[in-house]
């Protein structure tokens, strides 16, 4: 199981650093575009361990993109999510960077209540599980998304 670590050994800017040549050498790969715009998204997404909402992102691009509207980080987050770069959190209707870039994975999140902070995990047995569920069911996912809500080590004590 991987965790996105939210500890003080954690360098976040090395963190930042190792996301977007991740994601630089996948869209080189796949002959896709990260436009200096869409790198400056997935650089504001991945600029915290929380999800971070469209309008949120939309105000720091504006910063340094006058002309930003929201179309623009929209169709940003689309191609973000489209690449497997980042992550919807769908219950906070906001966007986390995902540690797994380029790996075919599903969703599946620890959200703390308290202060927000979310961690993406990585755990085959539970697709697996979610996968045979489904199919007791009769059910074709289209999209499978686990998010967990609590409290994180932190915010326990």
């Amino acid at each position: 199981m991987t965790a996105r670590a939210a500890h003080t050994s954690h360098n976040h800017r090395a963190c930042i650093d190792d996301a977007l040549a991740t994601a630089r050498a996948l869209c080189d790969e796949r002959g896709t575009q990260l436009t200096p715009l869409r790198e400056k998204v997935l650089q504001i997404v991945w600029k915290s361990h929380k999800p971070v909402g469209a309008y949120d992102v939309l105000d720091e691009l504006a910063r340094s993109h006058k002309a930003a509207r929201p179309p623009t980080v929209y169709r940003a987050l689309d191609f973000l999510m489209a690449e497997g770069l980042i992550h919807k959190i769908e219950s906070l209707n906001a966007y986390l960077g995902c540690i797994e870039a380029g790996a075919p994975h599903t969703g599946q999140f620890l959200i703390c209540r308290n202060c927000g902070a979310t961690e993406e995990i990585v755990d085959p047995k539970l697709e697996t599980a979610l996968e045979a569920a489904a199919a007791r069911a009769h059910f074709k996912a289209e999209r499978k998304i686990v998010e967990i809500s609590g409290l994180c080590a932190r915010c326990i004590v």
